[in-house]
């Protein structure tokens, strides 16, 4: 989260009550107002991309990973199941 948007916390809680839809919807009618509304231009993503935790320089030991690959290969069987 870069500085200037304040701590990821924050930013989270307002996600979570509405301050972004508020400000977007605000934007929005401010520029209808003004008669220059083109929601075709309107985009949010709010994509994830996944990597290799290597990708980002972390290195687990051999015991870790493995007590890590188990886990995983567990809850996918309970989501499977359910």
């Amino acid at each position: 989260m870069p500085a200037e948007y304040g701590p990821w916390p924050t930013v989270r809680s307002w996600a979570t009550t509405g301050v972004f839809e508020q400000s977007m919807q605000t934007v929005i009618a401010d520029a209808a107002a003004r008669g220059e509304v083109d929601l075709d231009l309107v985009d949010v993503d709010s994509t994830t991309a996944r990597a290799h935790h290597h990708a980002a320089g972390m290195v687990m030991d051999g015991e870790l990973m493995t007590a890590l690959e188990k886990a995983a290969d567990e809850e996918r069987g309970l989501h499977q199941r359910g």
